[in-house]
């Protein structure tokens, strides 16, 4: 790594350890030449798939549209923000865990609407609502009469 002081080449590491609950490592860096030490954090890099729109257009994972589709759900919800980004976490470990260089916008949706069910079942019905192009009222009253079945309650909804 250059040294961000005098660009020379070669740094050593001085000191290392786990940070952010071990998704980083902190390191102490001294540069070779002027002696001036530095921090550094490293990350694993994990490649998310990309979306394959309706249209069949392809676009990159963004992180940030999932999540303002999720806020946007949860808008004046009782819902944490701990609790929001372990969704997050877990969404896209799912969308990883396919091993998909590719994945259908569809099946992102689908876990969307999976973690909302668990989260709230308001935010999930507002972004089923829009999700799933609700035309009018009875589409509404009949997902809520199929998320408040006891068969929906006992798969794991609230």
């Amino acid at each position: 790594m250059h040294c961000p002081f005098c660009t020379h080449p070669e740094t050593k590491v001085i000191d290392s350890r786990l940070v952010a609950d071990g998704e980083q490592v902190r390191r102490r860096r001294e540069c070779i030449s002027c002696g001036e030490r530095f921090t550094t954090f490293e990350t694993a890099e994990l490649v998310m798939p990309r979306i394959i729109k309706q249209n069949g257009t392809r676009e990159p994972f963004n992180e940030d549209k999932l999540r303002s589709g999720i806020q946007r759900a949860l808008e004046k919800r009782p819902v944490s923000v701990e609790d929001i980004e372990a969704s997050l976490t877990r969404i896209k470990h799912h969308l990883r865990a396919t091993g998909e260089r590719e994945v259908p916008s569809r099946l992102l949706g689908e876990r969307v609407m999976a973690e909302l069910r668990q989260l709230d079942q308001v935010a999930y019905v507002r972004f089923a609502s829009v999700y799933r192009s609700f035309q009018d009222l009875d589409e509404f009253r009949a997902e809520i009469e199929r998320i408040s079945a006891p068969a929906f309650l006992s798969e794991g909804g609230e």
